[in-house]
């Protein structure tokens, strides 16, 4: 028997499927996906969630006419099957191959390139705002999360949307989850709506109660249209219509029929309408649905048992870091944890278990969490706040104006720093260095191995001013353990003296500097390597000794150039005027780096051993 999904080969096709073979077409949705995530790897549980939502969607929408924008948009996996991208799912998240977010160069269905949360009603807003001056009529709808609202943004868009006089929808996904359980008092909020249904089987029983009586249709319409006293009596608050938003739900997520009504409903109204459908994360997958956070991203996976099919990994600098926080909160209890919605990635939910009245979880809200620490530091506590790299973009203001013109000692551990991997452009932590390293009164560290990150959380948290440790994602360095020199302030360390070539490598590239040194000492070059520690400030010391000794200085970086270390080992040999000495600066390129294995970027951007000693034997 023939497929549905097989029907499906570009956008609105989905219309043609009888209507009633709909549960049927969502099966083979998640079969479908379930069969190839376990191979490449991806977001699963919150792409078996939205189903049924989207292809609702779609059968309400007519593409590219109309514009779908998701938030975050690791969900869109449905949505691409829907457009026509059956045949590219062995290439997921693979080099050169389907995107794990919608992307506009893949299909003029994607309206909004995405990876970060909280930006949906924003951009679509402003879809809407450029519909409206073009003097078009199409649709424009945003989706996001329930945990997208945890995010200030979305507060300020929906505070902005309630002023239209125009049609724009706004579908909350609720799951009640973010990556992690959801938090804070928006979660509870909505925890309310969802056992609101005594509210729905009230009015529907007052309803045919009166409309059996003489003169019950009368009062019926004279409730109707005192609805909101109604929903104030029943509910605890009304926060979207307070707003200036019509709000619609909630709505059973995995029933078709009931979203298109709902989406027609919407459709008719001039301004803004919030569509809340609840939905259940993981759906269809046992192991997802009992454990979503697992299930968020997954590597391959064996589907019957659900355990990763790859090797076992090392320990990874994530795991070394919360080992360390244990450690070191164990000794000291001023020391306080962090996160933005993401204890299991960042490492911290081992802290938040042993140590849970100095744990907080702040939801998706990287610049609260920041000037929170700020608050925490100033009343004379130690705060970690730990954020991946691509995330901490948001909070830049905050470092700035609260923690570093305070000059409060607060450490900032940056996880995924460097290139990440299959996540792709929006989630790759090349910039960091760039925008972080200028900053007064901040210092910017990046360890060589798993050794050094212990030293270094340690050494920050004694230092009484902002710090920031950079640290790649993966499996951490075990190498060079012997070399553990006390930490200095500003001072770099010197693994290798030699003469005439210098590598100076930062962080996660020590291993691949320590690699292309000792391939040039066979072939009879006397090589120095550094590993920098200190990205700021810089060790000027080190560089006037190597300037009387080497003519080649080769910076290793997981940093795009501009703003990098490189760029200021430059500087100082500019201002110098060692014009005698030749400086390769070997970083990122100024460029969005697409999805990938990290060895597969590493080798394309030439920062593997071999694309670093090829560029040094071309110079030499």
């Amino acid at each position: 028997m023939p497929e549905l999904l097989d029907e499906i080969k570009e956008a609105n096709d989905i219309k043609k499927i009888q209507i009633q073979d709909y549960n049927k077409l969502a099966e083979e949705i998640r079969e479908f996906l379930i069969q190839n995530i376990s191979k490449t790897g991806g977001h699963l549980a919150s792409n078996l969630g939205v189903v049924e939502l989207t292809m609702a969607l779609h059968r309400f929408l007519s593409f590219p006419q109309d514009k779908l924008v998701w938030d975050v948009g690791h969900q869109a996996y449905t949505h691409k099957l829907l457009t026509g991208r059956k045949e590219l799912f062995p290439t997921l998240r693979q080099l050169d191959g389907l995107s794990g977010f919608p992307k506009m160069e893949e299909s003029c269905c994607d309206s909004f390139d995405t990876g970060h949360s909280s930006t949906a009603i924003s951009a679509a807003l402003g879809l809407v705002k450029a519909r409206d001056l073009s003097g078009k009529s199409n649709k424009v709808v945003a989706v996001l999360g329930d945990g997208a609202l945890t995010g200030g943004m979305a507060f300020e868009a929906i505070n902005n949307a309630g002023r239209l006089k125009t049609n724009f929808i706004i579908v909350l996904n609720d799951n009640n989850m973010s990556i992690s359980e959801n938090v804070g008092g928006l979660a509870n909020y909505l925890a309310r709506l969802r056992t609101s249904n005594r509210y729905t089987g009230f009015k529907e029983s007052m309803e045919n109660i009166l409309g059996s009586v003489p003169g019950g249709k009368g009062l019926v319409d004279m409730l109707k249209r005192s609805k909101d006293a109604v929903k104030y009596f029943m509910l605890p608050s009304m926060f979207f219509e307070d707003m200036g938003l019509t709000y619609i739900g909630p709505i059973d997520g995995h029933n078709v029929w009931q979203m298109l009504e709902a989406f027609e409903a919407a459709a008719r109204s001039k301004k803004a309408v919030v569509v809340h459908v609840l939905t259940k994360k993981g759906k269809g997958y046992r192991p997802a649905e009992r454990y979503p956070a697992h299930y968020h991203g997954v590597e391959p996976f064996d589907i019957t048992s659900g355990r990763p099919t790859c090797k076992e990994k090392e320990i990874s600098y994530t795991k070394v870091f919360s080992d360390a926080m244990l450690r070191l909160a164990a000794e000291d209890e001023k020391i306080l944890a962090i996160t933005a919605a993401m204890p299991y990635g960042t490492g911290l939910y081992d802290f938040k278990k042993q140590f849970p009245d100095r744990f907080f979880d702040v939801g998706i809200a990287e610049q609260h969490a920041v000037t929170f620490a700020a608050g925490l530091a100033m009343g004379g506590f130690k705060p970690v706040v730990a954020i991946y790299s691509t995330f901490l973009q948001r909070a830049y203001d905050q470092i700035i104006h609260d923690v570093c013109i305070n000059n409060l000692p607060v450490v900032f551990a940056i996880d995924r720093a460097g290139i990440t991997g299959r996540d792709g452009k929006t989630h790759q932590g090349t910039f960091d260095v760039s925008f972080l390293s200028h900053i007064p009164n901040l210092t910017v560290l990046a360890p060589k191995n798993r050794y050094e990150l212990e030293d270094m959380l340690q050494y920050a948290l004694k230092l009484n001013s902002p710090v920031a440790i950079r640290y790649p994602k993966g499996d951490a360095y075990l190498g060079l353990e012997e070399y553990r020199a006390p930490l200095e302030y500003g001072k770099s360390e010197l693994l290798h003296e030699g003469a005439k070539v210098a590598i100076l490598a930062v962080g996660s590239m020590v291993k691949i500097g320590e690699e292309v040194a000792a391939a040039l000492l066979k072939e009879g070059e006397r090589v120095t390597l550094v590993n920098v520690r200190f990205i700021s400030p810089i060790d000027k010391d080190i560089l006037e000794k190597l300037s009387g000794s080497h003519n080649l200085m080769v910076t290793l970086e997981e940093n795009v150039r501009n703003g990098g270390y490189g760029q200021k080992v430059a500087d100082y040999l500019f201002e110098t005027r060692k014009q005698d000495i030749r400086l390769v600066n070997i970083s990122v390129p100024g460029a969005y780096i697409e999805h990938g294995s990290v060895g597969e970027l590493h080798k394309r951007f030439h920062l593997d051993a071999e694309g670093v000693l090829n560029r040094i034997k071309a110079e030499l």
